[in-house]
């Protein structure tokens, strides 16, 4: 089974992506209601419905899926004999359509025992066209879920899930609004940073983390004010292919565990959850990770590079800070109307994370998530 994809990149690439699907007896389109109004996704379509026999059109996916959504999209439609699978949105478009080319398949597992721990070993082909850049769903063998019953999110997580194609067409990025362009953008950034500093780090996810993280900074700013910029939507995509590619060889950690919970149960957008935490987290996480966050720094335009070490970490910390407001990205939980008495259920969920929690840099305990969380409160 594939564990390894074919990247496709530039503007007008998916101008030939026929071939892909041609002569397949049946092809499943993931999508959900916005991007299928995007001129280009209409054109996707049209294309891969000119050469596969039957194309079904699954198009309302919806933000933040759960697994209740996946189970009712698996019961109104018939997944049974799809040859193909293509998703084309942000990553819960890419996750729900990653779990269904595992579902499509005669000897997949239910979504049920997915959920339980049976892995994945078998899917159909599939395509993955990421139109945010951020999650890097299209690089990661994860695919994520909310799961309402127990107010958090849960990962079903295998190599198996790695698409066969995935195509980076910035041209299907220009529509983004500023506020997703901002908020997914900074979750391509905690994945590319909680990957290099994880317990679990590697030379070739620090080596991703490095390619991924000065595009980043070079690209995220210009590419949200300029948003016809395909040079800077492009090199943006690749940091969120990195940034997947990153979670693929180590993992995320305290940024994403804390996350978890506010989507789960608040149900605030990912990248937004990750925003609110990104300074925070890491000015607890910043002296277990000093010289990796130097050099982190360094990769920064304009960074002051005559600093130690200690002071880039610092300085580091403070340009998160900066670089959230500048990005007119919530930095509260007051501004998203969570109070403090939610405190105690969200430090729990939190703990119950231990998927990330163990890849965190240092022992980390209840006392200090708290701790963490009462900076949001300010």
């Amino acid at each position: 089974m594939t564990i390894h994809s074919t990247v496709l990149s530039g503007h007008g690439v998916l101008d030939d992506i026929g071939y892909l699907v041609s002569n397949k007896q049946k092809v499943l389109f993931v999508s959900d209601k916005n991007i299928m109004r995007i001129a280009g996704v209409q054109t996707l379509l049209a294309k891969i419905q000119s050469q596969a026999q039957q194309v079904l059109v699954i198009d309302d996916v919806p933000p933040e899926p759960s697994d209740l959504d996946v189970l009712a999209i698996a019961d109104k439609f018939d997944l049974r004999g799809a040859e193909f699978v293509i998703g084309v949105g942000g990553g819960s478009v890419l996750d729900v359509a990653k779990l269904l080319s595992a579902l499509a398949h005669n000897e997949s597992p239910t979504l049920d025992e997915l959920l339980a721990g049976t892995k994945v070993t078998q899917r159909v082909k599939s395509l993955m066209v990421p139109t945010t850049a951020g999650t890097g769903s299209e690089a990661t063998p994860n695919a994520i879920l909310s799961i309402p019953a127990r107010e958090t999110k849960q990962g079903i997580i295998s190599p198996v899930l790695l698409p066969d194609y995935v195509a980076l067409a910035p041209e299907l990025t220009t529509t983004m609004p500023h506020k997703i362009a901002a908020s997914t953008g900074v979750d391509a950034l905690c994945h590319l940073l909680e990957c290099f500093t994880a317990s679990i780090a590697n030379p070739v996810s620090d080596n991703y983390a490095m390619i991924g993280m000065k595009k980043l900074f070079e690209n995220l700013e210009l590419s949200v004010e300029q948003p016809d910029n395909l040079e800077a939507k492009l090199n943006m995509l690749w940091a969120s292919y990195y940034g997947g590619a990153c979670i693929a060889h180590a993992g995320t950690h305290l940024v994403h565990a804390m996350s978890y919970p506010l989507g789960g149960k608040y149900h605030i957008p990912h990248g937004v959850a990750n925003a609110i935490l990104l300074a925070p987290v890491f000015e607890w996480t910043r002296p277990l990770s000093v010289p990796k966050l130097a050099r982190a720094y360094e990769l920064i335009p304009g960074a002051d590079l005559s600093l130690d070490d200690e002071a880039k970490s610092h300085a580091l910390v403070q340009y998160f800070t900066d670089l959230v407001r500048r990005l007119k990205l919530p930095a509260s939980l007051q501004e998203l109307g969570i109070g403090r008495e939610h405190l105690p259920d969200l430090v729990k969920a939190a703990l119950d994370v231990q998927r990330l929690i163990k890849n965190v840099p240092g022992k980390v305990e209840g006392a200090d998530i708290e701790r963490i969380y009462l900076k949001l409160f300010n």
